[in-house]
């Protein structure tokens, strides 16, 4: 393989993947901290920000009517299959800048570092509208859509403020209607994705990248404790049907499952009391709860149980407690062949890869349902991820640039890859 690029060529490409991470973390729906969830307006700033990097290299980019901005490299010919590369831009609240984001500027500088080559395949850059599941309580809104899994019942989904998905779509200027038009067609090869890693364990392994061979399924349920307000004064202790406490009682009870079933991670996240005043006993309460591991059986079980769990705990103390599922995703083994051509690539651009099982979703999980997926880890210093002290080291963006030509010039010359198609 020809090296394009000098090192220090690279490293300069690798620190402007950077900077343009930190420039898209300047459009955020809140002032001090990065916040932007699906379709919100920073969203449009995002998008104008990475049409333009795609535009210098004489890619024309399209949003389509699920959020997703997708630009499409040229191969060979006209009638060149297309491999997918690409992340989500949305993010959590209070985030870092990389969760994400980094997956669809790497994308972007791979396209930089080819320098005009092509290959027997065009190379379709895709930023996914939504991944995190903030503003509806349901992930993977914009890689649904490209696997056909963009029903009514999400488009009807409501956020705080009572604006449903199909409005979100509508007010920033897209039509729902066309969201079908979002499906991949069968021309697709296959499909990659950049991640940081969001966990310790490339760092603790003094790995630079790293190849994920399985991401953990999960559960994600909303649950209510209904009890009765109060006041808080003039309630006996002994009479209160509360439900904070019941709560509290069931939060602990699910930690200490989760910490007696091995590799099992279960987190509620947010938690809403009401009336919500000082002087008020609870009589509500609403909760998230995230179930994670690789195997579905276990999870599934764990989520029966917990919920069991607190109907107990809501029947001892007189009040009732009820839950609705807001996702279901198995654990999903990623593409055998790209794996192994992923290590390949790592390996020659000389750091040792580590193939390892990601606790977190991605929307590799969900492209997986329909092309051969494969995703690629850098590691996160400090294991940090979601908070903005998330961090990327300037000589791994540099490896992962490495490693991603590598790999396309691999994939170019495998017959094997060329010859498959898209299962859908």
């Amino acid at each position: 393989m020809s090296v394009r690029t000098t090192m220090k060529d690279r490293t300069v490409r690798a620190r402007e993947v950077l900077a343009r991470c930190d420039a898209l973390a300047n459009f955020s729906e809140d002032a001090n901290s990065l916040r932007r969830t699906f379709l919100s307006p920073p969203m449009h700033n995002c998008h104008t920000a990475v049409a333009g990097w795609l535009k210098s290299l004489g890619v024309s980019t399209k949003i389509d009517a699920a959020g997703n901005i997708r630009g499409v490299y040229p191969g060979m010919d006209s009638a060149s299959p297309r491999i997918l590369i690409g992340s989500h831009l949305d993010t959590v609240p209070n985030a870092g800048k990389y969760d994400g984001i980094l997956g669809v500027v790497l994308a972007i500088a791979l396209l930089e570092e080819l320098e005009g080559k092509r290959f027997p395949f065009a190379i379709e850059v895709i930023g996914f509208s939504e991944e995190e599941g903030v503003r509806f309580g349901v992930p993977f809104i914009g890689s649904r859509a490209l696997t056909g899994r963009f029903d009514e019942e999400l488009l009807g989904r409501r956020d705080r403020n009572g604006i449903s998905v199909r409005e979100a779509i509508q007010q920033f200027g897209l039509d729902e209607k066309r969201i079908s038009e979002a499906a991949l067609a069968n021309d697709v090869l296959g499909y990659l994705e950049f991640h940081i890693e969001q966990g310790p364990v490339l760092e603790k392994l003094g790995r630079q990248l790293g190849v994920v061979e399985t991401l953990v399924g999960q559960t994600r349920l909303a649950l209510r404790f209904l009890g009765r307000a109060n006041h808080s004064g003039t309630t006996p202790m002994d009479a209160r049907r509360d439900a904070l406490a019941a709560a509290a009682e069931w939060i602990v009870a699910a930690e200490s499952y989760a910490l007696k079933t091995h590799e099992l991670v279960a987190t509620i996240g947010s938690i809403e009391a009401k009336p919500g005043a000082t002087n008020v006993i609870p009589g509500e309460v609403r909760l998230s709860l995230d179930i994670r591991h690789r195997s579905d059986e276990v999870r599934t079980r764990a989520a029966r149980e917990l919920t069991e769990l607190a109907e107990a705990i809501a029947r001892k103390r007189g009040l009732c407690s009820q839950w609705n599922s807001l996702l279901e995703q198995n654990a999903v083994h990623l593409d055998d062949f790209l794996t192994g051509q992923i290590e390949a690539a790592i390996r020659s651009s000389g750091c040792e890869p580590h193939r390892m099982t990601s606790g977190a979703g991605h929307d590799a999980m969900i492209l997986a349902e329909k092309v051969p997926a494969a995703m690629i880890f850098l590691r996160s210093p400090g294991g940090i991820s979601h908070d903005p002290a998330e961090a990327v080291l300037v000589e791994d963006a540099e490896k992962a640039i490495e490693a991603g030509v590598r790999l396309l010039d691999g994939l170019a010359s495998s017959q094997e890859f060329l010859g498959r198609k898209n299962r859908a």
